[in-house]
């Protein structure tokens, strides 16, 4: 995951965020048939379970489907099973505090994001502790998401000046997309997209707005 805030602009890249709860019966096919449909840059494992061996058992699963298909998998928060699955990094929830830490267990070669709510403080840190990207959201209000939103114009400040990719997330619609293309290098797209009846359709409609 690499985009550079000097080159010219490009069309932001499709970056993937599970369910916080999937089966793991059904989830996995879910994700090969969205993935033989669409260019997708990334995947993020989320599971909101912090028990071992439900994490273990989702990360294998999708890492056959990724890593058959070249696209990264990446794991919400636990950097130490990143390493221990041979999953390619970890997204960190916790904006630049744990950025060095993660970057010295899994060395050089890893992909470590951090995820920085809306506040440029701590984008401009975790970039400057050794982030691959920094993460903005939510972008939209909702049940789960009703406090500060990160609005167009932190997107637009840290694309005129940081070199660190920038990805926005949370509450993505296609209004929002084609407002902020321009500006971010990549989109995450997560739960809602899951909830469609063809996931991979609902994604190309998505994508429709910024991808034209």
């Amino acid at each position: 995951m690499s985009e550079s805030a000097t080159s010219e602009p490009t069309q932001p890249q499709i970056y993937l965020i599970s369910p916080p709860d999937f089966e793991l019966s059904t989830f996995p096919d879910q994700l090969a048939a969205v993935l033989d449909r669409h260019d997708v840059a990334c995947v993020r494992l989320a599971l909101a379970s912090h028990d071992e061996d439900r994490l273990c058992r989702a990360a294998d699963a999708l890492r056959e489907v990724t890593h058959q298909r070249d696209v990264a998998l990446v794991i919400s928060r636990h950097f130490l099973l990143a390493e221990r699955l041979g999953l390619d990094g970890v997204h960190l929830e916790d904006g630049a505090r744990s950025v060095r830490k993660a970057r010295k267990q899994l060395g050089t070669e890893a992909i470590v994001g951090a995820h920085c709510g809306t506040s440029r403080h701590e984008g401009i840190g975790a970039a400057e502790a050794g982030a691959d990207y920094v993460s903005f959201g939510p972008l939209a209000a909702s049940a789960l998401a009703d406090g500060d939103l990160a609005e167009a114009e932190l997107f637009q400040w840290w694309s005129e000046m940081i070199e660190v990719p920038v990805v926005a997330e949370g509450g993505l619609t296609s209004d929002l997309a084609r407002a902020l293309s321009p500006m971010t290098d990549f989109f995450g797209i997560g739960a809602p997209l899951w909830e469609a009846e063809d996931p991979a359709a609902a994604l190309t409609t998505l994508t429709q707005a910024f991808q034209a």
